[in-house]
């Protein structure tokens, strides 16, 4: 399927990044020279994205700014300037800015480089392979190989068919969640109006056996602390002088 609608939850504090989030929202950091939510955001839009959600909280004016500047895809903006919802609260809130539509949820701070070229994007591809009949998410996954700034954590083993459940010493190949889903607005029609971890809804699909997994194409990044800039500056520029 086509998926024009997207969620981007880009409202965290970033405390591990201090200092330099004491002045600067967490996805406005330039890594390479871009600002992190703007890997996200391009990919949305090769992906064929119209229309995104950007919660906001820390700097949020900062967040408006930049976000004004961009034409594609249009950017909406859910307000958490009067308290952080945590990831599900946030989601749920921003999805109600948007249609029934399938949707694509994104973290504003994970990011990946080194797709292969004339090959579908990871985004398309999670938008293709999302079946809501047989899925309550489809979620991007990568390798512990594949990763820049990761802390070493195992988060789930994936069966031949694309099954998800949590990792445990013995499940064989261990996979990170990426920071991008396919999943039907739907899904949290039952979430309360309060702050709660997206968590909830992952042990819930796997419980129903409707989480499932793509594992993604190129490598993926994460710059948690102000050490890990230099170590995915490094991993960016080695991809773009392979690729020049």
């Amino acid at each position: 399927m086509t998926i024009e609608d997207a969620m981007v939850l880009a409202a965290g504090l970033g405390t591990r990044l201090r200092p330099i989030t004491d002045t600067m929202p967490k996805p406005l950091v330039p890594i390479a020279g871009k600002a992190m939510i703007d890997y996200g955001l391009d990919a949305l839009a090769e992906a064929g994205v119209k229309r995104a959600v950007v919660n906001v909280h820390h700097f949020a004016d900062q967040m408006t700014a930049h976000l004004a500047n961009r034409t594609e895809p249009q950017i909406i903006l859910s307000d958490e300037t009067d308290g952080l919802m945590n990831s599900g609260g946030g989601l749920a809130k921003g999805l109600k800015l948007l249609g029934r539509d399938p949707v694509l949820v994104m973290n504003a701070d994970l990011f990946w480089i080194g797709e292969t070229p004339g090959r579908p994007s990871n985004l398309t591809r999670l938008a293709e392979t999302f079946d809501p009949a047989s899925m309550d998410m489809l979620m991007l996954c990568v390798t512990l190989e594949e990763t820049t700034g990761h802390n070493g954590k195992k988060d789930f083993s994936m069966d031949a068919a694309g099954r998800l459940k949590r990792y445990k010493d013995g499940d064989g190949t261990p996979y990170v969640y990426a920071g991008a889903i396919a999943m039907m607005p739907a899904l949290l029609d039952d979430a309360p109006d309060d702050a709660f971890n997206l968590n909830i809804y992952f042990d819930r699909a796997i419980e129903k056996g409707r989480l499932y997994g793509i594992t993604l194409d190129g490598h993926w990044i994460t710059v948690g602390t102000p050490d890990a800039i230099g170590a995915a500056e490094a991993v960016i520029g080695a991809f773009r002088e392979a690729a020049a």
